[in-house]
């Protein structure tokens, strides 16, 4: 029975998890690392994750920690290697003023420049359609968090965008 119910939860929220981790670290290679490592404590953790008001905020909550985990690591070890003035903000050697990268790289980029939590709020509010109250719960803070940390968030990606920001289209199918 706890075996059904995980492989149910496993279907159910895999590929949202990754779609998850790829948006928090712009790394397609490490999302589904990412995911299984969720799914990994989910199941350590699956008679608190079952208990849960939640179990797929629960889920992403787990997400989320690790994906910051990650992109401190990463750039942990980008400062090593590279020393400060080595230090970039994505891996395809592309400027923003290349003109020919798509507006999804452009956002995928500028995302990546976005603190932790102002893109975690942005990308749970616009590209998963979570309501405040559920970032909230996802992330653990309070609901003025989340709305002061994604009207940041969405100011300062409109910025590095170059421009004005109504809305965010494209995210779900991004990857």
């Amino acid at each position: 029975m706890r075996d059904d119910a995980f492989r149910a939860y496993f279907e159910r929220h895999h590929a949202s998890l990754s779609r998850l981790a790829f948006l928090m670290t712009g790394e397609a290679s490490i999302a589904d690392d990412l995911a299984a490592d969720a799914l990994t404590e989910v199941w350590r953790h699956w008679d608190r994750v079952r208990a849960a008001d939640d179990p797929a905020a629960y889920g992403h909550g787990i997400l989320m920690n690790l994906a910051r985990q990650w992109v401190r690591r990463r750039g942990r070890e980008r400062l090593l290697t590279s020393g400060l003035s080595g230090l970039t903000f994505g891996s395809s050697g592309r400027t923003r003023n290349d003109h020919d990268v798509p507006a999804v790289l452009d956002v995928r980029s500028a995302l990546r420049r976005l603190p932790h939590r102002r893109r975690a709020c942005v990308v749970l509010r616009y590209a998963f359609d979570l309501s405040e109250q559920e970032v909230a719960t996802t992330l653990g803070i309070s609901v003025g968090a989340v709305k002061s940390a994604t009207s940041r968030g969405a100011r300062q990606l409109a910025g590095l965008l170059g421009g004005p920001v109504t809305r965010i289209d494209g995210w779900k199918a991004a990857r």
